[in-house]
């Protein structure tokens, strides 16, 4: 195994706000190729430079880090310019997954459906976008994930602390309809045509509330894998996440967030191109509901590392 995968890095850590968890994913990334006996190397690209990451002359990386530096381009980018070849999507495709606005014009644009939603900055009525959305609403920066900044705002008093939090992450702020249902999430693999959808998974968390602590450190969120779904609403479910994950040219892996309204309509919410792979994540869920263990995962997340703009696959 460590023959045909050579030195490999699994780049971890990084700066953005979910750098908790990106350590965590990293960590247990590493573990498994070792145990796989593939020769992984822990680096921590936010207290290490590119030029060291170039110096270390990796065969190929596993990007285990998440939001922005890691998630958005930027590494897939400099990971090109060295030659490197990479798991998951390319800088086009992390950049347009990374921006939640730009995700969901594509998706509107492709017949895609997504909950409505509308772009605020300093100057935007609060009041007015409320009422064409209406109460209940969505708030949150479209550059940040893991729920971080993210406001559910119940009445229009709120708004204006709900804007706050997310203008503390990024410059526009993205409010989005709020669809009362159940929360999906399905996982796919590969690229392109060959690209599938794994098992759903459905989530069910406290009073609702799955956020950045019910994801990562506590035991209190419950996890149905495979979700209990009539089998033509799972097919649906499957069908679009796909081909979410297709239009905005993913590949290798993602994960594709859903909510299920009470009329059993899918929405899609966002595509994650470097998802959570951590004890709690939904990730290794799915796989293991198909059969396919950890570790196994990660070493088939790693065969399928590449450059994307050079074509260089090994």
């Amino acid at each position: 195994m460590s023959a045909q995968f050579g030195k490999v890095g699994v780049l971890y850590g990084g700066k953005s706000a979910e750098r908790d968890v990106s350590i965590m994913s990293g960590t247990g990334v590493h573990k498994a190729l070792r145990s796989a006996g593939v020769e992984a190397h822990l680096f921590d690209t936010g207290v290490r430079s590119l030029a060291e990451l170039a110096e270390e002359r990796f065969d190929r990386v596993f990007i285990a880090l998440h939001g922005r530096y890691g998630e958005d381009g930027t590494i897939q980018g400099a990971l090109e310019l060295l030659r490197v070849p990479y798991t998951g999507s390319g800088p086009l495709a992390s950049a347009l997954a990374m921006d939640k606005t730009m995700t969901k014009r594509i998706w509107v644009h492709e017949g895609l459906p997504t909950p409505r939603f509308e772009t605020l900055d300093r100057q935007s009525d609060l009041a007015a976008v409320a009422a064409r959305l209406g109460l209940p609403l969505i708030v949150k920066p479209p550059h940040e994930g893991s729920t971080i900044g993210v406001t559910k705002v119940t009445d229009l008093a709120g708004m204006r602390a709900a804007y706050d939090l997310a203008a503390e992450y990024d410059e526009h702020v993205l409010a989005e309809a709020f669809i009362q249902g159940r929360e999906l999430t399905v996982a796919v693999l590969g690229t392109g045509a060959g690209a599938r959808a794994l098992p759903v998974v459905e989530i069910v968390a406290p009073e609702g509330n799955y956020d950045y602590e019910h994801k990562y450190f506590t035991d209190d969120t419950r996890y149905l894998c495979p979700a209990q779904l009539p089998p033509a609403v799972t097919q649906r479910v499957q069908e679009i996440s796909e081909a979410a994950y297709r239009v905005l040219g993913c590949e290798g892996w993602g994960r594709v967030d859903v909510m299920l309204d009470a009329d059993n309509q899918p929405y899609l919410l966002e595509v994650n191109t470097s998802p959570g792979m951590t004890g709690h994540s939904l990730v290794p869920m799915a796989a293991a509901a198909d059969g396919m263990n950890y570790e196994t995962l990660c070493v088939e997340i790693l065969k399928d590392a590449r450059c994307k703009v050079s074509g260089r696959s090994s």
